[in-house]
C-alpha cells in the first residue's frame, strides 16, 4: 500500500513540473468551483479540465470525488439508462465522465470503490438486469470493474466469489462483447500466480468452459454463439501464452484442460451438427477447433515454416482432440458436398450464384491443420473420405476466392512433404488403395488442364486467372519433392505410372512453362521487393556499406567503388532478365518529354556512357527510392565491369564502346544527350582510372 501511495506522489510530481515548465500553473477553475460552497457533481463534470485534474491528483478534487454521496452518483451514472428524452449526442456524456473518473487509475478512488461493499453491491445490481443491455453501459460497466480486479484483486474476487450466480449472469449477458471482457480480464489480469490459480479453480467449479460450449448449440442466438466461440478462443490463447511464461514449473490450467479433453470437444462438435446446421455454428464451432489447433504462424508465414521444418518439428497437438474431431470428419465432408444455403452476391468479376460460404472455407482451414499434425490415423481417415479431391473440386472451381486456394495449397505441401516421415507413412502416397492425391485426385493432371485452360483464356484477351498463382506454387512443390523430397524415389514412381501422354505434357511443362514462368516471377518479385523495402537503421550494414563509405571522399574517389568490388553480386544470371524488366518500366514514360526535369538545377558527371534519358524517367518513377538506386547502381557498375580483365584492362569486342570512369566531382544525374561521348579505350588500374572522362554536362 506504501509503495502504491508513493507511486502516486510521483505521478503527480511529475504533472505538476510539466504545467511549471510550460507557465501552466495558473488556479484552475475547478479549485475555484471546490471553493465554492454548495458545489454539485454535476458542474464539475461540465469542466473540461475535470478528468485532467484528477489524474494530476488534485487533492481537493479528490477529496470531493471520494465523498459517499459523489462517489454512488458516479456508479449510478454507468449502471442506469440516462433519461430518454435527453439529446442522443449528450445522453451519454456524464456516464461517459463518470466512467473516466472512475477509472482513473487513482488509488484514493480505487480504495474508496474497492472497499465499500455497498458501492460493489450497486454495480453488481447492473448484472441482473433482464437483457439485453445497454451495450454502451455494459462497456462502462466492465471497464470499472476491470479496473477494480486489477487494482483491488482481494476484495473484488471475494466480494463477487460470494455471488453464487456471478457467472451464470454474466453468461446471460453474453450477447453484449464487454462481458467476455470481464472474463477475459478475470483470468488474464488476476496477480499473483497463488491467487489466479485460485480463480482458475473457482470458474472451473462454475463449469465456465462447459457452459460456453453449451452456448455454441445450433439453436442458440447467433450473437451469443459468435461471442461464446470468441471467448473460448482467447481462454486458450492466454492460457497458453500465461503458461509459456511462466519460468517455474506450476500446476496445469484448469480451463484448459477441460478445453483439451475429448468430452468438450466431443461435446462441442455434438452441439455444431446437431438438429439444423447453421453457417454461423459451423463456423464459431471450427474456428475454436481450430484454436485447439493452432501450432504455428497461420498464412503465408505458417505455409514457409512447413516448407522449411517438415514434420519433425510439427507442435504436437494434444491427442484427445484429434481423437474426438475423427469420428466426425464425415460430417465437414458432407458440409463440403451439401453446404448451408447462400444467396447469389455481386463479386468485382460478376455474379457468383453459388458462393463458397464461410462453413466451406472453415473446413478447408480445418483439414488443412488436421493434415499439419501427421496424425497418421487422421490422414488415412481424410484420405479415404476422399476430401482432397473434393477441395482441389473447389480450387478450380472458385478461381477468385484466395482464402480457399491457401488452404488447399497448404494441404497439398502438408501431404506431400511429411509423405516420408518416420513416424507417419503417408497413405495418400503409398497405398494406392486409399485413393492416392497422384492417382485419384490427378493433381498432375489437374494443374496441366488448368494451365493450359487459362493459357487459352489469356490468348484470347481473358483475363488470368486469380489461382495461377497459387497453383504455380502447388506444381513448385510437386517438383520440389520430385527432385530431392523425402519420398521423391515413390513420387517419381507414381508420374511413370502416368499416361504416357500426360508424362509427356509434365515434362515438358516442368521444363520449358514453369521454368519460365518461375524466372518471370523472381524477377518481378525481386524488383518489387527492392521497391517496396524499408530502409531500417541496418539497413547499410545488411547490404554490405557502413557509414563512413557513404560519405564524401575528397581525397579518393574511388573508395566506394572499391568496397563495391568485394560484394558478392551474381550479375550474368539475371542480367538479361533485369535489363528487360528495367526497360519495360522506363519505358513507359517516353511519353512524358513535357514533364518537368529534376535535374535541372544540378551539374552532371557520369561514369558510364549508358543512355540516360529513359532511364531518368524511369528513376522518376520510382520517385528515388533509396534502396531501388542503389540497386540500380550496382547492376549498372557490373555490367560495365564485368567486362574488365582482373588487372583492371577494359576490353571490348568489336563493335563495343569503352566504359567511362566518374571524374573526381560529387554530382550525379542523368544526360539527356543521345550523342555517343566518343570510342577510345579507357585502361585503368584496380583503384585508379588512369584515364577520366566527363559525360557532356548541361
Amino acid at each position: 500500500m506504501e509503495e502504491e501511495d508513493v507511486l502516486q506522489e510521483c505521478k503527480a510530481q511529475n504533472r505538476k513540473l510539466l504545467f511549471w515548465k510550460f507557465d501552466l500553473n495558473n488556479t484552475s477553475h475547478i479549485d475555484q468551483l471546490l471553493d465554492r460552497e454548495g458545489v454539485t457533481l454535476r458542474e464539475l463534470m461540465e469542466e473540461e479540465d475535470v478528468l485532467q485534474e484528477c489524474k494530476a491528483q488534485n487533492r481537493k478534487l479528490l477529496l470531493f470525488l471520494s465523498k459517499d454521496h459523489c462517489m454512488l452518483e458516479l456508479v449510478t451514472l454507468i449502471t442506469e439508462e440516462p433519461p430518454s428524452d435527453l439529446e442522443e449526442k449528450t445522453r451519454f456524456k456524464f456516464p461517459n465522465i463518470a466512467c473516466e473518473l472512475l477509472t482513473s487509475d487513482v488509488a484514493l478512488i480505487n480504495d474508496k470503490l474497492g472497499g465499500d461493499e455497498s458501492l460493489l453491491e450497486k454495480l453488481y445490481h447492473f448484472l441482473e438486469q433482464e437483457p439485453p443491455l445497454n451495450p454502451l453501459l455494459a462497456s462502462f460497466f466492465s471497464k470499472t470493474i476491470g479496473n477494480l480486479i486489477a487494482r483491488k484483486t482481494d476484495q473484488v474476487i471475494s466480494f463477487l466469489r460470494k455471488k453464487h450466480n456471478f457467472i451464470s449472469l454474466v453468461l446471460n449477458h453474453i450477447d453484449a462483447s464487454a462481458m467476455m471482457d470481464l472474463l477475459l480480464r478475470l483470468i488474464s489480469c488476476v496477480e499473483p500466480a497463488p491467487l489466479r490459480m485460485e480463480v482458475l479453480n473457482w470458474l472451473n467449479e462454475e463449469r465456465l468452459i462447459q457452459r460456453l460450449t453449451e452456448l455454441m448449440h445450433t439453436g442458440r442466438d447467433e450473437e451469443r454463439q459468435s461471442n461464446a466461440s470468441q471467448t473460448l478462443c482467447d481462454i486458450i490463447r492466454l492460457s497458453r501464452d500465461q503458461a509459456n511464461q511462466l519460468s517455474e514449473v506450476t500446476e496445469p490450467d484448469p480451463l484448459l484442460a477441460v478445453l483439451e479433453s475429448q468430452e468438450n470437444v466431443a461435446e462441442l462438435l455434438k452441439n455444431m451438427f446437431e438438429g439444423e446446421r447453421t453457417e454461423a455454428s459451423v463456423v464459431n464451432g471450427t474456428q475454436v477447433l481450430l484454436t485447439l489447433l493452432e501450432s504455428r504462424r497461420s498464412g503465408l508465414e505458417g505455409l514457409m515454416d512447413l516448407y522449411s521444418q517438415g514434420c519433425e518439428r510439427s507442435y504436437t497437438v494434444n491427442s484427445s482432440i484429434l481423437r474426438a474431431i475423427e469420428p466426425h470428419l464425415k460430417d465437414f465432408q458432407q458440409l463440403l458436398l451439401n453446404p448451408p444455403m447462400r444467396s447469389a452476391i455481386l463479386t468485382t468479376v460478376g455474379v457468383l450464384e453459388q458462393p463458397l460460404g464461410s462453413a466451406r472455407l472453415h473446413v478447408a482451414r480445418l483439414v488443412a491443420s488436421l493434415l499439419q499434425t501427421c496424425d497418421l490415423s487422421i490422414c488415412q481417415e481424410i484420405c479415404r473420405l476422399n476430401t482432397m479431391d473434393l477441395l482441389l473440386d473447389l480450387f478450380f472451381k472458385y478461381t477468385w476466392n484466395n482464402f480457399l486456394h491457401l488452404q488447399v495449397e497448404l494441404c497439398v505441401a502438408s501431404i506431400l512433404n511429411h509423405s516420408a516421415h518416420a513416424d507417419l507413412q503417408n497413405p495418400g502416397l503409398q497405398n494406392h488403395e486409399e485413393r492416392p492425391l497422384f492417382q485419384h485426385c490427378q493433381l498432375v493432371q489437374r494443374i496441366l488442364d488448368a494451365w493450359e485452360e487459362n493459357d487459352k483464356i489469356q490468348a484470347e484477351g481473358g483475363r488470368r486467372r486469380g489461382n495461377m498463382g497459387h497453383l504455380t506454387r502447388i506444381a513448385n512443390t510437386v517438383v520440389q519433392n520430385l527432385e530431392k523430397g523425402l519420398a521423391h524415389s515413390q513420387m517419381n514412381d507414381l508420374i511413370k505410372e502416368l499416361p504416357e501422354d500426360c508424362r509427356g505434357r509434365w515434362e515438358s511443362f516442368v521444363g520449358d512453362t514453369l521454368r519460365e514462368t518461375n524466372r518471370r516471377n523472381t524477377v518481378d518479385l525481386a524488383f518489387s521487393d527492392y521497391q517496396i523495402q524499408q530502409m531500417t537503421a541496418n539497413f547499410v550494414d545488411q547490404f554490405g556499406f557502413n557509414d563512413e563509405e557513404f560519405s564524401e571522399h575528397d581525397e579518393n574517389i574511388n573508395a566506394a567503388f572499391d568496397r563495391i568490388a568485394e560484394i558478392n553480386f551474381n550479375i550474368d544470371a539475371n542480367s538479361a532478365a533485369f535489363e528487360a524488366c528495367c526497360k519495360e518500366r522506363i519505358q513507359q514514360f517516353d511519353d512524358c518529354e513535357e514533364e518537368e526535369d529534376i535535374w535541372d538545377e544540378k551539374e552532371i558527371n557520369y561514369a558510364t556512357q549508358i543512355k540516360f534519358t529513359k532511364l531518368k524517367r524511369g528513376l522518376k518513377f520510382c520517385r528515388l527510392d533509396p534502396s531501388f538506386l542503389l540497386l540500380l547502381f550496382i547492376f549498372l557498375f557490373f555490367a560495365v565491369a564485368g567486362s574488365g580483365s582482373a588487372t583492371g584492362v577494359w576490353e571490348r569486342s568489336p563493335g563495343q564502346k569503352a566504359p567511362l570512369v566518374a571524374s573526381g566531382s560529387s554530382s550525379s544525374g542523368g544526360s539527356d544527350s543521345e550523342e555517343d561521348p566518343g570510342e577510345n579505350k579507357t585502361e585503368s588500374s584496380p583503384k585508379t582510372p588512369a584515364n577520366q572522362t566527363t559525360a557532356p554536362s548541361r
